[in-house]
């Protein structure tokens, strides 16, 4: 069959999935295209001319380069069209955002018959990197037309040209009431189909209502775009995927951006950070104001400029603009191409010997109280290059390690094309296949097959499918008091500090090696005491949302939900010498908790250990042939240049937090767990037993994640030891194949065997839920990181907790009481043993050969 007709049955076949638009084309398709574009005359002109204008990616995109090079062929008469005028080729590059169009449109500028749509096409465009000074090499040669681009960069009319944000919107309400995660609208049981947003965006809601589509199709009859509100809207790990399906039903097209919308509104009592963020980097206006007199198929008037939402001319709701360049951002189509934009305009100025240019609203910067600083505020601090950074004030730090997992990795590199970038400004940028390792898709496959080049030719780091969970890779290559961000809202640096983001500012920050921060508030968790016999780092971690409770600081009910962590950077103290993988366990929690970030005050040691650990593992990555080499050794040599020179920040005596909790590690005398189904729904084991509403038996049990290292496998190999099968299904999915060589080798697997254990490759597995699942309606334990609704099986109930509480419950099915916990685990884990089992891997400190076994194990 012609191109054409296999392009019409496909869109037959997307339409008959659910009213889906077609695919755009490949490159492979673009060529045919092109040829039938050639011919005179050309069949099916019209149908021909729109796939050309409409149905290819634009960017850096494969495609994007054949279209690019015919369009200029025409432009240069090299080649002619019967349907393109060489005017009308120039109006199509215009609209393909940057990258492959720039040189052809900075080239036309030469050219008199094409000059004036040429400049007026590349006054529209900001993704022009290095041409701008192809350009202003023109100007400065006596072009005009290229005068005319640089004065026009200069006076931002690529974003006065936009229209500014409406002073009144009428919109239909769609209300979620309670709390909206990502999982809600991005479902992990199809994450697969992430970046094609909109088959995805079909799985919105399906799992937390009937007919949420249907419902959404018939308020659109009112003649309004939709608003989606919800009481707590967005916590979880899938903002881009779940803002892209937001924008989806409820955006507007982008013109020559096949299947990807812009707009939208959300409106919450409570935003996540993180999605808020993500809303505003997507065009997608996101309002943070009370919605109890708001209800599904209200018709209301949104006054963003007033701060007021009004329903059948009253004023229901109001709120404060924020942050107060919002409107600026929406202008421009979101956060990212405000920043490029107005980086491209600083830039013309001055080239043109201009000021600052006044066509932007200034952020608003808080004023310095004269106190000191915390240690986060230092460390965003030096990334700025200044000494600290106060809350409220916008900055742009540097991003010096950049994280992306496998079911964002497809959304941000197609957010890469977009930006037009062929190679990271990021130190550091790593990309994993943890979350689809064990029970990979043929989109899966297909997605190892073609991101690692995609990654490597940038100079980013790629591991593989069996290497292990992101997490506890990419802290490995972090660097002390540096900043960095992941597409995973576990990025969460023990060293360090991250704030974890969505896939479109992954790519930002990955292209540019920044990333845009309005600078959160902390909160101080201080601990104190000595730590019970018994207690785990896991009971700390729980132990936070436990005393924020009972200081009045936390609530678990999400109607007028208060939470002292959202949005902000949780600062722990008191706990200097963990290691850093210890140190992990707290940090990585702070997601849970809706905080932006986390930092961990360590002692030097730990850190100079765990260093060194990683020098020997990245050379012996780099001799094994991991790519990008350069990328991996320059950052082992700058782990050793600090090394030589181990300083780290501290936070000043004066230092101020929105909130202190401190923790006495005293009072802490047995196993505090999350219940189901709310990471903040916290209690103590005999809390929980004394609770005739919590479920006591245990179906299975899970110990895996991120949140476990190999200390914990071997506690749990110990607990098991000699007792025969385990009365809960168990799952056991060590975070690294280093991990795993290093317990097959101390003969655990075997002890794990012994208990009837469900092995799984070294990955994220049960915990992101998208591919393997517990039975429905079982009750599990497990040490994942969160226990969300329908996150580990459907209608599921799990206990969040430690690695030892979670052995015990497998071996009796179900909860152990606290004296039986105590015995069982004092008995299989002693003086004798104690410090074997909680060692860990030092890659330093092992042969050559034992650690070309470990990295090599898969």
């Amino acid at each position: 069959m012609s191109l054409l007709a296999n392009y019409k049955a496909h869109s037959q076949e997307r339409l008959n999935e659910g009213g889906l638009p077609a695919l755009p084309l490949t490159a492979e398709q673009t060529v045919e295209l092109v040829e039938l574009l050639k011919a005179n005359p050309v069949v099916e002109a019209e149908y021909c001319l729109d796939l050309f204008k409409n149905k290819i990616n634009p960017g850096v995109d494969d495609a994007a380069y054949v279209k690019a090079a015919f369009l200029n062929d025409i432009v240069q008469g090299n080649v002619t069209c019967s349907v393109i005028s060489k005017v009308e080729a120039i109006e199509i590059l215009g609209t393909m955002m940057g990258g492959f169009n720039v040189s052809p449109l900075v080239e036309a500028l030469k050219i008199d018959e094409v000059a004036d749509a040429a400049a007026t096409q590349l006054k529209n465009t900001i993704l022009v990197y290095n041409s701008f000074n192809d350009v202003k090499d023109l100007m400065d040669a006596g072009n005009a037309k290229a005068k005319e681009v640089i004065e026009s960069w200069a006076n931002a009319e690529w974003f006065t040209n936009k229209p500014a944000l409406e002073e009144e919107m009428t919109l239909t309400v769609y209300k979620i009431p309670g709390e909206t995660n990502t999982d809600d609208l991005s479902p992990a049981t199809v994450a697969f189909t992430r970046s094609d947003i909109p088959l995805h965006a079909t799985a919105m809601l399906q799992s937390r209502m009937e007919k949420p589509l249907e419902k959404m199709a018939e308020l659109k009859q009112k003649g309004h775009p939709l608003a989606y509100v919800g009481d707590v809207v967005g916590t979880g790990s899938s903002r881009k995927s779940g803002i892209n399906s937001v924008q989806w039903h409820m955006g507007r097209d982008i013109p020559g951006v096949p299947n990807k919308r812009t707009g939208g509104v959300v409106i919450g009592s409570i935003i996540a950070p993180i999605f808020f963020n993500t809303a505003e980097d997507s065009g997608c206006l996101p309002i943070q104001a009370n919605v109890d007199s708001i209800e599904t198929g209200d018709v209301i008037v949104l006054k963003p400029y007033a701060g007021v939402i009004e329903k059948d001319g009253k004023v229901v709701s109001e709120f404060k603009l924020a942050p107060n360049t919002l409107t600026d951002e929406m202008r421009a189509g979101g956060r990212i191409p405000l920043i490029i934009g107005k980086g491209l305009t600083a830039k013309a100025r001055a080239a043109l010997g201009l000021g600052a240019s006044d066509a932007f609203i200034a952020p608003e910067q808080p004023a310095n109280n004269g106190k000191g600083y915390t240690q986060a505020q230092k460390m965003v601090g030096v990334a700025c290059g200044v000494e600290g950074v106060k809350p409220g004030m916008y900055v742009e730090p540097i991003a010096t390690t950049v994280g992306s997992q496998d079911t964002t990795g497809p959304m941000t590199r197609d957010e890469i094309k977009e930006l037009a970038a062929l190679s990271f400004g990021a130190d550091m940028v790593m990309q994993s296949f943890c979350h689809t390792a064990a029970y990979p898709k043929p989109a899966d496959i297909k997605l190892r097959h073609t991101l690692p080049d995609f990654i490597n030719s940038r100079g980013g780091v790629t591991l593989k499918p069996g290497d292990g969970v992101i997490h506890s890779w990419l802290n490995r290559l972090c660097l002390p008091d540096t900043v960095g961000t992941g597409g995973d809202s576990h990025t969460r640096f023990p060293i360090g500090i991250s704030f974890p983001a969505g896939s479109g500012l992954i790519a930002f920050a990955g292209v540019t090696g920044m990333m845009p921060l309005t600078m959160p508030e902390s909160v101080l968790v201080k601990f104190t005491g000595k730590m019970q016999a018994g207690i785990t780092l896991r009971d700390l971690v729980n132990a936070i949302p436990y005393y924020a409770i009972k200081q009045g600081l936390l609530t678990v009910p999400k109607k007028n939900k208060k939470n002292i962590f959202a949005g902000t950077i949780i600062e722990i103290q008191g706990l200097p010498d963990l290691k850093v993988e210890q140190a992990f366990e707290l940090s990585d929690a702070s997601a849970e908790r809706s905080a932006a970030a986390c930092s961990v005050q360590l002692n030097k040691e730990p850190i100079i250990e765990y260093l060194s650990s990683n020098i020997a593992l990245i050379e012996k990555m780099i001799e094994e042939g991991y790519e990008d080499a350069k990328t991996l050794q320059r950052r082992a040599d700058k782990m050793k240049e600090w090394i030589k020179n181990p300083q780290l920040l501290e936070p000043d005596a004066d230092a101020e937090y929105l909130a202190t909790i401190e923790i006495n590690l005293d009072e802490i005398k047995e196993p505090i767990l999350a219940c189901p189904n709310d990471p903040d729904d916290v209690a103590t084991l005999s809390e929980i037993l004394a609770d005739e509403s919590r479920p006591k038996n245990i179906d299975e049990v899970f110990v895996g994640s991120c949140m476990t290292n190999i200390g914990l496998f071997r506690a749990l190999g110990e607990v098991l030891k000699g007792e025969g099968v385990a009365k809960a299904k168990l799952w056991v999915a060590p975070p690294t194949k280093m991990d795993e060589a290093q317990l097959t080798e101390e003969g655990y697997y075997a002890a794990f065997a012994a208990a009837g254990a469900r092995i799984e490759i070294p990955g994220c597995s049960l915990c992101m839920g998208n591919q393997a699942q517990v039975s429905e309606g079982s009750t599990v334990f497990s040490t994942s990181t969160r226990n969300f609704d329908n996150r580990l099986g459907k209608n599921s109930k799990v206990y969040l907790g430690s690695a030892e509480v979670a052995a015990v419950a497998a071996l009796l099915g179900r909860l152990p009481s606290v004296e039986e916990y105590m015995n069982i685990v004092a008995q299989k884990i002693n003086e004798t043993n104690k410090d074997g089992v909680y060692k860990y891997l030092n890659f330093h400190q092992v042969s050559s050969e034992h650690l070309t076994t470990l990295v090599t194990s898969r």
